[in-house]
């Protein structure tokens, strides 16, 4: 019962007893306290306001302002740390004690005071305040750490949004005019940035080539191998594109899109360290009869949506650029007439989850484009996704959505 405190706590002993506060002092100053005394509630809460106070000892029953009346201002006050009040009282009404507590005291000690008993409800103190003071290193030791993360998300935020302003940038014209033609993209990162790619190139009079990738997994890697991808299919720097072939040094020749995913195949699988590879919907037209030829690597069927209505799913499925050696890939063909137009779309549409459960699928896309019949241009594109995100569950699509849609009216 004689061993002293870890820390030296002060006390102040409010009564307006000289002598009961002369006894209590003997008490805490053989246990190793700091004891201030204070003869009224009103002084006692001048030196309370005035310097830090650990612990309170208060009569109850003062002239003036009451140990109650006391308790209740002392709580009312600001402090960095927390003070535990003691009050002493004759009353013995579990309904005093109740309202004692409520208007915040701590322990009770019944006059006349008992040495064992009082510093034992010292010794509960002291626990509690060390426990209080150790939690509030910690809080601050938290707090930051907290504000060293918020500092590096900060940063990483505005790394974000620059990577996002690049990436745009990957796919500058969203709606471009070929011919009486047109071709227009989406491209929606669930995040603040995506691992889809949508783009368009032409090497000349009424030939283009486009095409939709999507890249497996999400954020700063899947963005980045967006961004190579988008140099290898250039349509700033054609003698860049590896879709094109220079010929006679006067004109570039298209190649078939199996040979394209072949190459962009091959030079993936030569990359020690990447890990990542792609679905992608690739097509090239001849804008002159509608012709067009594509391959599909792993992505979601392209859909045409004829000039009267009629929708048709096509494509021959295929495996992803860039998850095994050696691969061969097939193309296909299709013909559009006046009028009729070709979707390509990542499966961000298709496998978007439903309220009940469910995806979305081939049958919802359909439904989709049946809405938007009378639609055209990156207007069409944009209902699609209002369409698409209107209908999901919690309302937002939890994957990368992105289209490229041909409209092919004829030759020139």
């Amino acid at each position: 019962m004689n061993a002293r405190p870890q820390a030296q706590k002060s006390v102040l002993l409010v009564d307006d007893s000289r002598v009961q506060r002369r006894i209590l002092r003997v008490l805490l100053d053989k246990w190793g306290f700091r004891v201030t005394e204070a003869g009224s509630g009103t002084e006692a809460l001048a030196i309370c306001a005035a310097r830090r106070i650990d612990i309170i000892i208060s009569d109850w029953m003062m002239p003036g302002m009451s140990g109650l009346e006391f308790c209740k201002k002392f709580r009312e006050l600001r402090r960095d740390t927390y003070g535990y009040f003691i009050l002493l009282t004759s009353k013995s009404s579990s309904s005093e004690m109740v309202h004692g507590l409520e208007v915040g005291a701590d322990d009770f000690l019944t006059k006349p005071v008992n040495s064992s008993e009082l510093r034992a409800r010292l010794s509960a103190s002291e626990r509690i305040l060390n426990m209080e003071h150790e939690l509030s290193a910690k809080n601050q030791i938290i707090g930051s750490a907290l504000d060293e993360l918020q500092g590096l998300y900060d940063s990483i935020d505005r790394d974000l949004a620059q990577a996002r302003n690049i990436q745009d940038s990957l796919v500058p014209d969203r709606h471009v005019e070929i011919g009486r033609s047109q071709v227009s993209m989406l491209l929606k990162p669930c995040g603040h940035i995506g691992g889809d790619l949508v783009g368009v190139f032409s090497p000349g009079p009424d030939r283009l080539g486009f095409y939709n990738i999507d890249v497996s997994g999400h954020g700063i890697t899947s963005a980045m191998m967006t961004a190579r991808l988008a140099g290898y299919l250039s349509g700033r720097f054609l003698e860049q594109n590896i879709a094109l072939e220079l010929r006679l040094e006067r004109f570039y020749a298209m190649r078939p899109p199996d040979e394209v995913a072949q190459i962009l195949n091959e030079r993936l699988m030569s990359d020690t360290g990447v890990e990542e590879y792609f679905t992608m919907a690739y097509g090239i037209a001849d804008l002159r009869n509608g012709h067009i030829r594509i391959v599909q690597a792993g992505h979601p069927h392209p859909v045409i949506q004829r000039a009267g209505g009629q929708i048709e799913f096509v494509g021959t499925g295929g495996a992803p650029v860039g998850l095994l050696p050696d691969m061969k890939f097939e193309s296909f063909d299709v013909k559009l007439n006046p009028g009729d137009r070709i979707l390509f779309y990542s499966d961000g549409f298709t496998e978007s989850t439903l309220p009940g459960g469910g995806m979305l699928e081939e049958e919802g896309l359909a439904d989709i484009l049946r809405g938007c019949a009378a639609q055209s241009g990156p207007e069409m594109l944009d209902d699609m996704f209002w369409q698409l995100t209107s209908s999901l569950s919690p309302g937002q699509p939890d994957d990368d959505v992105s289209a490229v849609l041909l409209e092919y009216d004829g030759p020139q």
